[in-house]
């Protein structure tokens, strides 16, 4: 299969707590690596990927983290801003109407609009073009929201295509689901660990992708897994020591737990799994995120 390489925007998501932003920032860290100019996104968070990469944050200014590495934390209000200047191109008339006080209030009231403006800023920096034509991002690391509020987040242009009347607001979100459900462009990659909750939630997140967004599962990462360490023999070995028996045997079931897991995903999601090792160290920063990128390099080139 392709690796990620091949496509432009790469959507990582999963149930919370499974690691995305790790994965993200592995992920973007190696498409700087190969040299490609690499926007990692995050969506009004705490701006976990500055601080993996041992970095100071980004803020919702797109910053330039190292060679070939950009970060932004994208955010309502300043989104906002941004997203309505690309549309209304004028800023007298940006300024007259969203910086009413009065208009503020009601558009508060408007569905899904501050997830629309969030998505199309970052849609537009995925189309955004320098000088000489090439694209200002050749990678943009998308680390969505977590699994039930990614699907909200993604399908905010479907849902507008099937209730805004024909105008600039609809040609917006019909070139924002182009982009987002064309193979060519956007890959999906589901993180989970080897826990029975968060593999049902890559499953059930892979089938709302695919139905309701339309938007194609490239692969999963099975995030913190226990490699088998101890053979049978090796258990039968320490029968007299029942302190480093119970240890070994508690390993050895993490290790059975991850192939399952691994396992099941393979079954139904039928697209690569790559399995991410657990890292034991006391502080995860940017050593760690190098480890986890080397784990995830057949995902990225395609190489088995």
């Amino acid at each position: 299969m392709p690796g990620l390489l091949d496509k432009r925007l790469w959507i990582v998501s999963g149930k919370g707590g499974v690691g995305k932003s790790t994965i993200s920032a592995a992920l973007a860290l190696r498409s700087a690596r190969a040299s490609r100019r690499t926007l990692v996104c995050e969506v009004n968070t705490q701006e976990r990927i500055s601080r993996l990469l041992e970095r100071s944050p980004a803020g919702p200014e797109v910053k330039l983290l190292e060679d070939n590495l950009w970060a932004v934390d994208v955010r309502p209000q300043e989104a906002m801003r941004e997203y309505a200047l690309m549309v209304l191109r004028f800023e007298t008339l940006y300024k007259t109407v969203f910086e009413n006080r009065v208009v503020r209030y009601f558009l508060r009231f408007i569905p899904s609009l501050q997830e629309l403006v969030m998505l199309g800023k970052i849609l537009f920096h995925l189309q955004e073009k320098r000088p000489d034509g090439s694209y200002r991002y050749e990678t943009i690391v998308l680390d969505a929201p977590a699994t039930g509020h990614a699907i909200t987040f993604l399908n905010v242009p479907q849902v507008l295509l099937r209730t805004v009347p024909p105008g600039p607001m609809s040609k917006e979100a019909l070139k924002m689901r182009d982009l987002l459900v064309d193979p060519q462009v956007t890959a999906a990659v589901l993180v989970a660990m080897p826990e029975e909750l968060p593999v049902n939630e890559a499953l059930e997140l892979h089938a709302a992708l695919r139905d309701t967004v339309k938007i194609r599962t490239h692969a999963a990462v099975l995030n913190g897994a226990f490699t088998e360490r101890f053979t049978q023999g090796d258990l039968e070995a320490l029968a007299g020591h029942p302190e480093l028996l119970h240890v070994a045997k508690a390993h050895h079931d993490r290790a059975s737990l991850a192939v399952l897991a691994e396992t099941k995903l393979e079954r139904n999601l039928h697209v690569p799994v790559h399995t991410v090792p657990r890292i034991f160290t006391p502080t995860f920063g940017r050593k760690a995120i190098e480890q986890v990128m080397g784990h995830l390099e057949p995902l990225v080139t395609g190489a088995k």
